[in-house]
């Protein structure tokens, strides 16, 4: 029996008047978006996911300083604007900050509003105007609500600074103390968190992009890879300036549609959890026809997207990279 097809695109980092040589794959029109920042340097395009209009907005600990500084997140009744995606239309309303990734909220929304009050920018009522205004240089939202509230506060609650603690708990913010699990990574439970809380109706739909997730300590790369593998029925995607990479899971063959103005054309396939005795691949340059693959062995890395469209089956669960163009 043929396995089910799963398909792939990068077509959220797309500009929105950005043609392309193909529409997003057909479960990409409906799937629900949600990022999760991490604590290290933020990707170039950054910015692009955060103005997409998203869903959900897990910041881990102490990650929002450096995103503030770029952007204004805003919300409304219905759009929550924390990422990606110009054809979702509607938008979840739950904010998430890992312990002192509150600290950078308090802080750093009112730096991009520095004609105001900032406890006026943090307690704007509800019943304010919702309506937006962009101009080229900045985002400026005029816009209702207490839009720099976070719903829920997770994390140990060691860097979290105790007025701001106070602060948003007085507003109604969740606190939430998980000092006790020191099992797992912040991304490891902002993924549960998304999971349990998903910002679509169906699983099979939602997409976690993750900004932050390469670049720094070895350790900490390895372990948001190990996510990839903890969570395989989810489709999460690491980012970085350089490069994306995601999960191509045994149960499936793969459909990977590439944005070619924005992404290849090197690639890899990589067999990290175990190794693969039959991998094929159609458009690459350097196809694999049944070809084992193991670490000590052959795996297909610096290879070279040579099609619109790269197909994929194996035996094995792979690492899927692909290099992102400046």
């Amino acid at each position: 029996m043929p396995l089910p097809t799963m398909t792939h695109s990068s077509s959220f980092l797309r500009l929105p008047a950005t043609s392309s040589p193909h529409p997003p794959p057909a479960d990409d029109a409906s799937a629900a978006y949600a990022v999760v920042v991490l604590n290290q340097r933020l990707p170039r395009f950054a910015p692009l996911l955060w103005d997409r209009g998203i869903l959900l907005l897990p910041c881990l600990d102490d990650a929002l300083r450096s995103l503030f500084e770029v952007w204004c997140g805003l919300t409304d009744d219905d759009v929550v604007v924390c990422g990606v995606s110009w054809w979702v239309a509607r938008a979840a309303r739950l904010r998430v900050c890992a312990d002192g990734g509150a600290n950078r909220v308090f802080d750093g929304m009112p730096e991009l509003l520095p004609a105001e009050d900032p406890d006026q920018v943090r307690m704007r009522s509800t019943a304010a105007s919702t309506s937006v205004f962009f101009t080229m240089n900045s985002f400026l939202p005029i816009l209702g609500c207490q839009r720099y509230k976070p719903d829920v506060i997770k994390g140990d609650m060691d860097s979290i600074r105790p007025e701001v603690k106070e602060y948003y708990s007085n507003l109604g913010a969740e606190i939430v103390d998980e000092s006790h699990d020191q099992d797992t990574t912040d991304l490891h439970k902002c993924v549960s968190f998304i999971t349990r809380n998903p910002p679509g109706s169906e699983e099979s739909n939602l997409y976690i992009l993750v900004l932050g997730a390469l670049g720094g300590r070895f350790d900490h790369e390895m372990g948001n890879i190990n996510v990839l593998y903890r969570f395989s029925n989810i489709r999460i995607v690491l980012l970085s300036d350089d490069c994306s990479i995601f999960l191509l899971p045994k149960t499936h063959s793969h459909e990977i549609h590439i944005e070619r103005s924005i992404e290849g054309p090197h690639c890899g396939l990589i067999p990290m959890g175990s190794p693969s005795a039959s991998t094929t691949t159609t458009g690459l340059r350097w196809n694999l026809d049944n070809t084992s693959m193991s670490y000590g062995g052959l795996i297909s890395t610096s290879n070279i997207v040579e099609e619109e469209t790269v197909r994929i089956t194996s035996d094995s669960d792979l690492i899927w990279t692909i290099s992102l163009r400046n």
